[in-house]
């Protein structure tokens, strides 16, 4: 039994049982792959996976229970890794980050900016992507942190959350709208005008949906974007009402624009920290947790990822 067989295994279950593609990853041949699966099970003296000729379209009940096993073999061992290099290397290492554009841009450049001055020989890796995304990079541990609004706050057994910051929508518009001159603003003020704001699924557009209905209104959405900068570039256009992140408005950089001042219209909305369970966070990684909230202590954070 080797390192290089489990890796296989939990790859082909990673991509939904499509041996080619677990091939690729890995940087193998299909028929090298496919030899140290069997390999593996000779000697475990079980079948793991269900076949028609060469396909391998599933777990055996016998594998589904393996699987799991060396999914914690393999995380140990990568865990190993990072402990030795507590020892060698304390202050230097690679801290890898997975969140959402809003994130990125408007809330961690000042935290990132005080982590490295006191970690100045820590790599960090920011890998910016939409919130399912971010779920599936920590469960399969090619992140440390994940960082997102929507999709962290699921039942994921595999992963522990923390509240990182609270958040609300905002309208934005050029600075000659006819809004500015509405005293009491309400939604369905806002819906007649056309409506550019996020794509479904990022940066809270539930929440904006959900707030325009129960005002009792429909909005007139006429384009939808990833991220605020392409909302405010379009809103610059006089193509629409924005409705953005209210993070990701500065007066200053966003001349021509105007935020207006309506607490009430749009619900709260938390972004939250993701953290997988049982994966080893270097000494440093506790201290960017730490630089994001001064709750999340290294004690607090730890008691709850061996909570049961």
């Amino acid at each position: 039994m080797n390192f290089q067989q489990l890796r296989i295994v939990r790859e082909v279950v990673r991509r939904q049982f499509n041996l080619t593609e677990a091939s690729n990853a890995l940087f193998t041949s299909q028929s090298g792959a496919s030899k140290h699966i069997r390999d593996l099970e000779d000697e475990l003296g079980v079948v793991l996976f269900e076949r028609r000729g060469k396909r391998l379209l599933g777990l055996t009940p016998a594998g589904a229970t393996l699987v799991e096993t060396i999914e914690r073999i393999l995380l140990d061992s990568e865990n190993l890794k990072r402990l030795a290099q507590q020892w060698v290397h304390e202050d230097q290492g690679r801290l890898r980050i997975a969140t959402t554009h809003t994130q990125a841009r408007y809330v961690l450049p000042r935290i990132i900016a005080h982590f490295r001055r006191d970690f100045p020989r820590v790599h960090l890796e920011l890998q910016q992507c939409g919130p399912s995304e971010i779920v599936s990079l920590l469960r399969a541990g090619k992140v440390d942190i994940g960082m997102a609004t929507e999709a962290l706050g699921d039942a994921h057994q595999e992963l522990v959350t923390f509240p990182f910051h609270q958040w609300q929508h905002g309208i934005v518009i050029p600075e000659d709208h006819p809004l500015r001159e509405v005293e009491t603003l309400t939604l369905a003020e806002v819906a007649r005008y056309p409506i550019v704001t996020y794509h479904e699924g990022f940066t809270g557009r539930s929440r904006i949906d959900q707030a325009f209905t129960a005002a009792g209104v429909t909005p007139d959405v006429v384009m939808s974007a990833l991220d605020a900068d392409v909302i405010k570039t379009y809103v610059e256009l006089n193509l629409g009402v924005g409705i953005i992140a209210s993070v990701a408005f500065d007066p200053v950089r966003d001349a021509g624009l105007a935020m207006l001042d309506q607490d009430d219209l749009f619900p709260r909305n938390t972004t939250l920290i993701a953290l997988r369970r049982g994966h080893l966070l270097r000494n440093f990684a506790y201290r960017f947790l730490e630089c994001c909230s001064p709750e999340l202590t290294s004690d607090a954070v730890q008691t709850a990822l061996t909570r049961g």
